[in-house]
């Protein structure tokens, strides 16, 4: 997965606007306790920082 495609999915559940602000505030454990934003920076694959906000937003089987 690329960035680009980890954005649009961000954008598709949590909606333009918030997307952003949501993956520079929200810490996730399963990311080592780092936010998207901190987790994209430390060099962290998008495939796995998906499946880290995939399983704190709950998201159906569907959208993994």
């Amino acid at each position: 997965m690329r960035e680009v495609e980890l954005w649009a999915r961000l954008e598709e559940v949590l909606g333009a606007g918030y997307a952003r602000v949501w993956a520079e505030n929200t810490v996730l454990a399963d990311l080592g306790s780092r936010t998207v934003d901190q987790a994209l920076a430390a060099g962290i694959p998008c495939k796995s920082i998906w499946r880290a906000v995939w399983a704190q937003l709950e998201l159906p089987n569907v959208l993994r």
